[in-house]
């Protein structure tokens, strides 16, 4: 596993569901609006045998909830938590979801897009939430982004969310809530390790019935800039449509295959 996957195992995979506000199925809808703003929907004339979407780095499955939402079926889900696929699949079952409208698979998600489809043949990846900067180096990143040109089809559609981490906090600025609740708090601190990696550090407080307990965990992410995520794109053969900030500070780039 990577260190952020190691990360999630260890700290933050049992709340994360909690981190997104506790409600997944309206986490999901955020994500439905933000995929329909950009235009992001199954093309039944396009993918007459089904339109085949991969979410890279699926977590509990906002994004994968969203993408059935909006006709994608199958719906691929990757991450490295057998947990968080677990809560997707039973979460979608809640729903009354057709059982082979999602296909959860446990990895990496580098190398991810040749193993689950075959070349030219998916209708739209994703990768959101703040996925694409936990990748271990920026050559990673490069070649995520030419398999995702690859596994589309034309006028396929490619999503990502990320943070970017380049402008340099300082002081107690690096001090960054996340979420509070009466039994839960959680806090990172930022250390900016070089030009392209800045050590991500977790705190976590939990309360029990005999007083709070802390819990802590650091892995490093990349300080992805935005003018070259996009150049990365373009370079992989995607044309960029859409790239500006969005919510919750997220960096929102959509692009399509010509």
């Amino acid at each position: 596993m990577t260190a952020a996957a190691e990360h999630y195992a260890r700290l933050l995979a049992a709340h994360y569901t909690w981190m997104l506000g506790g409600d997944l199925q309206a986490a999901a809808s955020g994500q439905l609006a933000l995929l329909r703003d950009l235009d992001v929907h199954a093309d039944p004339a396009a993918d007459p045998a089904g339109a085949v979407a991969v979410d890279l780095g699926s977590g509990p499955g906002t994004q994968t909830l969203a993408l059935t939402r909006l006709g994608f079926a199958p719906v691929i889900a990757v991450d490295t938590s057998d947990a968080l696929l677990a809560e997707l699949t039973a979460a979608h079952a809640r729903t009354g979801g057709a059982p082979d409208a999602i296909r959860p698979l446990c990895r990496d998600i580098r190398g991810a897009l040749p193993e689950a489809a075959d070349p030219a043949s998916v209708a739209a990846v994703v990768c959101m939430g703040d996925t694409l900067p936990h990748l271990p180096a920026k050559g990673d990143v490069t070649a995520l982004l030419h398999d995702v040109a690859r596994a589309l089809r034309p006028g396929g559609h490619f999503v990502v969310t990320y943070r970017d981490l380049t402008a340099e906090l300082h002081g107690t600025e690096r001090f960054l809530p996340v979420r509070s609740t009466e039994d839960r708090l959680l806090t990172c601190f930022l250390e900016y390790l070089d030009d392209d990696t800045v050590l991500v550090n977790d705190l976590l407080h939990t309360r029990s019935a005999t007083g709070w307990e802390l819990r802590t965990s650091s892995y490093p992410k990349l300080r992805l800039a935005a003018r070259w995520v996009a150049d990365q794109c373009r370079a992989a053969g995607l044309e960029v449509r859409h790239d500006e900030a969005g919510p919750r500070g997220l960096r929102v780039l959509h692009a399509v295959k010509p």
